[in-house]
């Protein structure tokens, strides 16, 4: 068992060194640097200097939305808890909802107010109300930062106004992006709101993301502009079950950023599609040996997404492989084989299939029960 299973943590492993995805493609992208990633499998799909460190002017407020949608997912936060803005947040310039210092809001309005309109403001006070200052707060983005591998990372400030060393760059913004949307969808709630209003009414709010309005599927994410940053975005969108994150920075012009982000969306769903390997996939019971049950279930570990070119799909194949045996104890989640996918003669990936359950040894009472109970039976049978 332990070599069956070590064999394919090998093959998985080289499986995970296969050829990476076509990101050399040559797309009409006129911006500084940019990067195409798909959300399920973080696969990246087209990347040009996704790793220069780069000011990213409000896309900044990902990290900040990240952070406060992490709260309210664990309980520590909620959408209906009253906020009150205090002088500094109401201080704060650029795009905002126009807080007065002593103002309160609630965080679910604060939220509409970040995504929608980019309030500063609003930013500055979910911060301050999470961390009690915001130089805190920017800690935690930034050791949130280097959790997610965004090495190329350095916060400042909590909403992407102009500082010193202020930078990330398309890669990094990617991996947040990823990480909010696929953790936290509940953000959708606010990133695809196109116009609303604010304090009962009395305020209108419309997306600085013209995207949501204008592209099929839009689901978000975030804008940003200053005159040393440019003109960038963080724009996700979903079709046929697909997500993908298309990050544009330092863009000329607002309509070439939108436009470089919609090149980049529509490059990305007519080259691939989603491949779900588990769909009708059926296996038969691995036998266990000196097992408290005779076999156990296989079933595919993790996500089973794959990321398939679009030619390939009508040709996806899978090729199932199972120990023949296990000898007990089984441990949920050990390895009993894998499935094999391929288009045509291209492996695609090699997918571990492991145990749906535990099985424990039998003990020496259960072992002597079962001889018993079998010679009863042969007993019985006989007529003895």
């Amino acid at each position: 068992m332990k070599r069956f299973v070590y064999g394919l943590m090998t093959l998985c492993l080289l499986a995970a060194l296969l050829p990476g995805r076509a990101e050399a493609v040559d797309l009409p992208i006129e911006s500084r640097a940019a990067i195409l990633m798909e959300k399920k499998t973080g696969e990246i799909l087209y990347a040009k200097n996704e790793h220069e460190p780069l000011e990213p002017a409000s896309v900044t407020k990902i990290m900040t939305l990240l952070l406060t949608m992490e709260a309210i997912d664990s309980g520590a936060l909620r959408y209906d808890d009253v906020v009150t803005a205090s002088d500094y947040a109401s201080s704060m310039g650029g795009s905002q909802i126009f807080l007065a210092a002593g103002e309160q809001m609630t965080v679910e309005d604060l939220l509409k107010g970040v995504c929608v309109a980019s309030g500063n403001d609003a930013s500055v006070a979910l911060a301050e109300h999470l961390a009690g200052v915001t130089e805190l707060f920017v800690t935690q983005m930034n050791n949130r930062a280097k959790e997610l591998g965004m090495n190329d990372t350095h916060f400042v400030n909590c909403n992407g106004l102009p500082a010193e060393g202020h930078v990330t760059s398309a890669y990094d913004i990617a991996l947040m992006s990823r990480e909010l949307i696929l953790h936290h969808p509940d953000i959708r709630r606010f990133t695809t709101i196109w116009m609303d209003t604010l304090r009962g009414g009395a305020s209108e709010i419309s997306n600085t993301n013209k995207l949501i309005r204008f592209y099929d599927g839009a689901t978000g994410l975030k804008t940003g502009s200053t005159s040393s940053a440019g003109y960038c975005i963080s724009a996700t969108a979903e079709r046929d079950g697909m997500e993908l994150v298309a990050v544009i920075l330092k863009a000329d012009t607002s309509d070439k950023r939108f436009a470089d982000a919609k090149t980049l969306l529509n490059y990305g769903f007519s080259t691939y599609g989603l491949f779900d390997a588990s769909k009708g996939l059926e296996t038969d019971d691995v036998p266990v040996k000196m097992g408290t049950a005779p076999s156990v279930r296989p079933v595919l570990c993790g996500d089973a997404a794959l990321l398939v070119e679009r030619g390939q799909m009508a040709g996806v194949e899978r090729t199932i492989t199972l120990a023949e045996s296990v000898d007990a104890p089984v441990e949920a989640g050990d390895v009993l084989g894998e499935v094999t996918v391929t288009a045509g003669d291209t492996v695609l990936a090699r997918l571990p299939l492991c145990a749906a359950e535990s099985v424990p040894r039998l003990t020496w009472g259960q072992m002597l029960g079962r001889i018993l109970r079998m010679a009863l039976m042969a007993e019985q049978k006989n007529g003895f």
